[in-house]
């Protein structure tokens, strides 16, 4: 079941703005490209960091990612000076204006993304000459890195849904197609943001679960209901899976070795991240209540349904999962469940493999797990509530 929403006012608008999403079809999947630089780099840095070190900033990994950046920055700047100069009165129609200037709104937010990321190449590298090495993901430079890749991501997705709103049959079957993969690098990118909750030995603590609630069923839902797919969020879920995957697997085929400490064991390869959230099974179960719901129930009592099915089946699958990833089973290749050894590790911890027993991963699971209901109730409506304003999006 569909949702039920005027997206246009009017058949002249659909006309006018349809014309101008033929012309600038171009931008929106450069952009998608350019996002997909941006994530794959990241993927790429945190896994050159975890073998390599803090190495130079000249590295391959943040080139592409700065490259990513400047390829979504200068396209949306040449389209809102196009658009500003030369524009056709279609064009115009399906912009916004900002401080005179006339461009979508996707290319808005892409132009602030890549003003963040070129801010935090040298504040990152001014961090690290003065503080040394980082020992979190989160840091000053990274969280400002961390809003410029959001902003990418975001005008991926606002310029790619801008044109599926826009137009009707194949062209709008491309367009969001192209606005799920855009979903699938917002939902990866959360997960590298959270990664730092989600080691294997914390998949059986209360804090794990809350954090997974709070986020992923806003990411999911927000772009499931703006999607014209059907299963949109299942689709979104299965690339970021492919894409983290992929990653995992082939970066583990290059050689490598350490250049900078703490690194503990001899490395020869690239060390990778964890194996991903198992979150296509959550959104499955998120796609299947608000296919039947949709339209029949309001989004008050929708988001407790969808809240508790999705903590119901992240638990049902992540649960034994984790209890495998620490297994000698899961030392190998494809799950990768001895990645974290090398890494600050030394060789007793390095062989040693249980779940964390202390401080806040040590809390009663159950009590957390009712927070995390609770939590999951209020990011679902939160999703559904921003999904209903970019089904309105068109410009």
């Amino acid at each position: 079941m569909t949702i039920a929403i005027d997206r246009f006012p009017n058949a002249t608008a659909i006309s006018e703005l349809s014309t101008a999403s033929v012309a600038d079809a171009w931008h929106a999947r450069s952009v998608v490209f350019a996002a997909a630089c941006v994530m794959v780099g990241v993927y790429w840095d945190i896994s050159w960091h975890m073998t390599i070190g803090r190495d130079t900033f000249w590295t391959p990994a943040h080139l592409l990612i700065q490259a990513g950046g400047l390829i979504a920055g200068v396209t949306s700047g040449y389209v809102a000076l196009r658009t500003t100069f030369a524009g056709t009165a279609e064009q115009r129609a399906a912009s916004v204006g900002f401080w005179g200037f006339r461009a979508p709104l996707g290319a808005w937010v892409c132009i602030w993304g890549c003003g963040a990321m070129l801010t935090s190449a040298p504040l990152d590298n001014w961090w690290h000459n003065a503080y040394g090495l980082d020992v979190q993901i989160i840091s000053p430079p990274h969280m400002v890195l961390a809003l410029g890749i959001v902003a990418i991501t975001l005008g991926a997705l606002l310029l790619t849904l801008a044109r599926q709103n826009q137009t009707t049959g194949r062209e709008q079957e491309r367009f969001a197609a192209l606005f799920t993969i855009a979903a699938a690098f917002w939902l990866m990118n959360v997960w590298v943001m959270l990664s730092e909750y989600s080691y294997k030995e914390f998949m059986h603590g209360g804090l794990y679960y809350r954090v997974a609630a709070t986020y992923y069923p806003l990411v999911l839902l927000t772009t499931a209901r703006a999607n014209t797919l059907r299963w949109p969020a299942t689709k979104a879920a299965a690339v970021y899976m492919a894409l983290t995957l992929s990653l995992m697997w082939v970066l583990q085929l290059f050689p490598a070795e350490p250049k900078l400490g703490p690194i503990y064991q001899h490395i020869g390869h690239m060390v990778t991240m964890d194996f991903p959230a198992l979150l296509v099974v959550p959104a499955i179960a998120l796609d299947f209540i608000r296919q039947r719901l949709e339209g029949r129930a309001r989004d008050l009592t929708l988001a407790p349904l969808l809240g508790i099915a999705f903590v119901a089946a992240f638990l049902a699958v992540e649960w034994p999962f984790a209890s495998f990833l620490i297994t000698p089973h899961s030392r190998n290749w494809f799950f990768n469940g001895d990645n974290y050894v090398y890494f600050m590790s030394n060789q007793f911890v390095a062989r040693t493999f249980h779940f964390a027993d202390w401080g806040q991963w040590a809390e009663p699971v159950a009590p957390r797990l009712l927070i995390a209901l609770v939590m999951a109730t209020v990011s679902s409506y939160v999703g559904l509530k921003l999904g209903t304003w970019m089904t309105k999006v068109r410009r």
